[in-house]
């Protein structure tokens, strides 16, 4: 069977194999990421709060000028995601080639090393989380039967996050500049996500921000833990639309093509690492 022929049944087996390495490279890239750092894990916390920031500066901003401002608790938690998503996908994207002695002489899945990068900004993320979840109520948040919603959307990140990594991390074993493009659109992709507005503050432009896969996950997180708004139900704010049901479903459904088809194309380009390097 050529790799390019091996379904996903076979991928997932010969991850679960290697799933005793996965841990080791897990735990690795955890140490490594924090050795010998002044700050240690207090840098998990710094881009979501260099992203507050920024959001406090246009909340203030809309406030002066007469507009409504997005919710502190909302911009923590949609940073919380973006921050998630901007670091696995960075790590990711270099795993192959800073593993590279791994990738040319030894054989095990390599799908394992782009995987381990996301898994290791998890722990990152775990520890915001746990921050913001001891601040929110302080804030005077009020937790509703629409927290609910949180795994399943916490679930799609990771899902998308994932796929979209294996791509990229490919990509860049082949093509050297991937890295670059990827801060580019790290860098400017905040401004097409709602993480610092919402739909609802976006007129018109709200639904093309939308049609970015990952702005439903991080607006139905707000709307769901911070609004305590049931995501199957559409909302509208002042006559300006602010959710819509389907969007999830959208998401959701990009969520799933890019896990599979990353999984699938990165399995069947495996072979020629070695030759790229």
């Amino acid at each position: 069977m050529t790799a390019q022929s091996e379904g996903i049944g076979v991928i997932l087996r010969d991850l679960w194999s290697s799933r005793e390495l996965l841990d080791q490279l897990v735990r690795r890239n955890v140490l490594l990421r924090y050795r010998q750092a002044v700050m240690g894990f207090a840098w998990a916390l710094l881009m979501p709060a260099l992203t507050i920031c920024a959001g406090l500066v246009i909340k203030g901003a809309l406030a002066s000028a007469g507009g409504a401002s997005p919710s502190l608790a909302g911009i923590a938690l949609k940073s919380w995601a973006w921050a998630f998503f901007a670091g696995a996908m960075t790590f990711a994207t270099m795993s192959l080639l800073s593993n590279i002695s791994l990738v040319t002489k030894i054989w095990f899945p390599r799908e394992v090393l782009p995987l381990s990068a996301v898994l290791a900004q998890c722990v990152d993320s775990f520890i915001g989380l746990v921050i913001l979840a001891v601040v929110m109520p302080l804030l005077g948040l009020t937790i509703g039967w629409a927290i609910l919603w949180l795994p399943v959307l916490v679930v799609l990140l990771l899902m998308f996050t994932t796929g979209l990594a294996f791509l990229f991390a490919c990509a860049n074993m082949f093509f050297r500049d991937v890295k670059y493009i990827l801060q580019v659109l790290l860098t400017f992709g905040i401004f097409f996500t709602p993480v610092l507005l919402e739909p609802a503050q976006m007129g018109r432009y709200a639904e093309i921000v939308m049609l970015n896969p990952l702005s439903p996950i991080l607006e139905g997180l707000r709307l769901a833990v911070t609004g305590g708004h049931n995501l199957l139900t559409p909302l509208d704010v002042g006559g300006a639309v602010a959710w819509r049901p389907w969007w999830l479903g959208y998401s959701a459904v990009w969520s799933i093509l890019l896990l599979w088809g990353g999984l699938r194309f990165f399995r069947g380009s495996a072979a020629r690492f070695a030759e790229a390097y």
